[in-house]
């Protein structure tokens, strides 16, 4: 994390006034398409404005439009998600600056003209009515200010600074800068106050070299983009060894055409260099021929000193099909890599033939191109493949391809011979099959892929909670239902996907079942069978004595006791494939279900009539019973019969005398709401 978030490039520009009518997209730095590249590490002071022609930006924030006119365009990429923090200071106290924050990822940078929803973060505050405009400068985004767009003038609350955006890692971001009163004083642009980085954390370095054509000249590639000013004209950064020619000039790749990186330097000999291997190392040259910098990256950090890359310069001879990438699945290409860069006016189908030597797909040419640049050169050569039904190679085989033709490369020289060999891979199934096994507490699922067309990679998901890289898993379910199943099967080139297979375990077995609570005396007690599975045995045994083996017995009855008795009924059931499980229910079997309440009780804890309740009140429902000291005080009260009065009252043992008791319930054989009263006696 970073306080000082990013800050621009130092450049300075000796730029004179260009007529209004002049459009910005011509001159550097003034468009979206050429925006200055930007990084976190120097203040950067932008010393002249061009007065030239733009359209408006896309925005949907303000009514008034935000123009590109003498604007300057900053590019950044994020490289650490957080907020941004910059500010824009004029040098002069009367300028105006309006700005507008894009993000473009995805996007042509030109799609800020027509796209509205690519701008984040609007200020055009300051562009006001009158004689003289408002000032806006500083401007910009800070900490503690609000919101991310504020329009022309100074009402409605708008403020010269709008709240710091959240800028996303690996987003692209364009920024434009205004100014409205074309002053020659210019500004600074600071990136301050923010969490987010925009600097490249890669290193500059260089990465290749490449001799050209006749050795006079090399092409040195670097591993990112570097600064168009940071190569000296003399190419004083460079040094040969062995010393066979200096090295007298040197200029990077389009920075002629108004660009300001580039990622690769042309550099020039004093004398060709005879075939044989180089090494090409980089340096700091003082002044006065030298800068006393080697290539500086858009960071101002540069490539270290003493830092060397080798280069082959190979005879002047035509270039050979140097290798062949490695076909993918079902090819209908191959590509073809050269040493050198050759000429993509050359290529053409008939330069090239295809014979099969193992295999049984014979194939012919389609096409042949290049990837070329706007120089007409290549290092790599596509050439379409068909088979005999116009379709890629899907098959497992050997060919080889030839130069039945010819071909140029970049130094003039014709190559008119050469073969290479490339094998194709079958295209494989991911299809698979299951063998259920059921278990009673377990059971099992092998999974079976028969491995054809060299497929040595297997990656199985079961149910998104497990996983196996063997061909032929086996997998152990604890829960019967729905399982699913995918594999992704690869032989190292051709790889396959199979559908998510559903696979239904049926192997359920649950015994449940409904009982009478309680059964009074002269009652039955009734059984209602929930089981569920492929059941083919029921064994009931009800506590009385008698048992049963149909799914849904008939009601029974209990002898009277002579205290209350539990019982407890059990059901055993059992699945086509021999497994079981079993069920148990309570049922309350009272000596009466006659409603009273005793007219006395002793709370002495000697287990006889210690408790105060309704008795026998298994038939009733919508049940209220309350308790009355003889002031009229509510000692106790309770919905639920079986709660009990132990004869206290406040965490206290209550009075000895009499109490009144009301009982109220709804009788669930009659429907009757029945009203009592009576009195009942505390004692000892």
């Amino acid at each position: 994390m970073i306080k000082r978030l990013l800050t621009l490039i130092a450049i300075n520009f000796s730029l004179v006034f260009i007529s209004y009518a002049q459009p910005c997209n011509t001159i550097p730095g003034m468009s979206p398409g050429n925006a200055l590249p930007v990084c976190g590490t120097s203040v950067f002071h932008q010393d002249v404005v061009i007065n030239c022609s733009g359209a408006n930006v896309a925005q949907s924030g303000c009514s008034v439009g935000a123009s590109s006119e003498s604007s300057f365009w900053y590019k950044f990429t994020c490289f650490q998600t957080g907020s941004l923090g910059f500010l824009i200071s004029g040098l002069s106290s009367t300028d105006d600056y309006d700005w507008v924050l894009f993000d473009i990822t995805g996007h042509n940078p030109n799609d800020v003209f027509t796209n509205p929803s690519l701008a984040i973060s609007i200020n055009l505050y300051g562009a006001g009515s009158g004689p003289a405009p408002f000032p806006e400068s500083p401007t910009g985004c800070r900490p503690g200010a609000t919101g991310n767009v504020h329009c022309e003038g100074s009402a409605n609350g708008n403020t010269p600074f709008n709240v710091m955006p959240t800028i996303i890692i690996g987003h692209s971001y364009l920024l434009m800068v205004t100014n409205w009163t074309r002053s020659t004083a210019g500004y600074d642009l600071t990136f301050t106050g923010g969490t987010a980085s925009i600097t490249d954390p890669k290193e500059p370095h260089m990465e290749s070299a490449r001799a050209i054509c006749d050795g006079v000249s090399a092409s040195i590639k670097m591993n990112k983009r570097m600064k168009c000013n940071s190569v000296s004209a003399n190419g004083s950064e460079f040094t040969i060894s062995p010393a066979v020619a200096n090295v007298i000039s040197a200029s990077g790749f389009g920075c002629s055409t108004g660009a300001f990186d580039m990622d690769s330097v042309l550099i020039t000999f004093d004398a060709p260099l005879p075939p044989g291997n180089y090494t090409i190392t980089i340096k700091k040259d003082p002044p006065p021929l030298g800068d006393n910098n080697t290539i500086k990256d858009n960071c101002d950090r540069e490539i270290p000193a003493g830092e060397t890359i080798p280069m082959v310069v190979y005879p002047l001879i035509p270039t050979p099909m140097d290798s062949i990438t490695p076909p993918g699945c079902k090819p209908d290409e191959v590509v073809l890599v050269f040493r050198k860069k050759m000429k993509c006016s050359s290529i053409d189908a008939g330069d090239f033939k295809v014979t099969i030597l193992a295999g049984s797909e014979p194939v012919t040419v389609t096409g042949a191109s290049g990837d070329c640049n706007a120089d007409g050169l290549t290092q790599v050569i596509r050439v379409k493949l068909a088979t005999n039904l116009s379709a890629p190679i899907r098959t497992k085989g050997t060919y080889r391809i030839e130069l039945a033709g010819s071909i140029t490369d970049e130094c003039n020289q014709v190559t008119t011979s050469g073969s290479l060999i490339f094998n194709t891979k079958d295209t494989v199934n991911a299809d698979f099959s299951y063998l259920i096994k059921y278990g009673c507490d377990r059971d099992t699922i092998n999974y079976f892929h028969n491995g054809a067309n060299e497929v040595n990679f297997w990656k199985w998901n079961f149910d998104r909670t497990r996983s196996s890289s063997l061909q032929n898993p086996t997998i152990l379910y604890g829960t019967p239902g729905w399982k699913k199943t995918f594999l992704i099967v690869s032989n190292g080139v051709c790889r396959d996907s199979s559908d998510t297979v559903s696979i239904f375990i049926d192997n359920e077995v649950k015994a449940a079942f409904e009982a009478s609570a309680f059964v009074c005396p002269n009652e039955f007690a009734t059984f209602k069978n929930n089981s569920t599975g492929n059941l083919v045995s029921w064994q009931w045994d009800f506590g009385n004595g008698i048992t049963s083996i149909s799914p849904d017995p008939a009601p029974q009855s209990y002898p009277v006791p002579r205290v209350i008795t539990n019982v407890f009924p059990r059901l055993i059931v059992r699945n086509n494939r021999g497994c079981s499980d079993t069920a148990i229910q309570k049922i309350v079997v009272p000596n009466s279900c006659y409603i009273a309440v005793p007219n006395a009780f002793t709370p002495n804890n000697d287990g006889l009539n210690d408790e105060l309740y309704p008795l026998n009140a298994y038939k009733a429902t919508d049940l209220l019973f309350r308790v009355y000291n003889r002031v009229g005080q509510l000692v106790f009260e309770t919905r639920d019969w079986t709660k009990k009065w132990d004869g206290r009252f406040k965490g206290q043992p209550a009075d000895l005398g009499t109490y009144v008791w009301i009982l109220t319930y709804t009788h669930i054989e009659t429907g009757k709401r029945v009203n009592q009263k009576g009195t009942t006696i505390l004692l000892h």
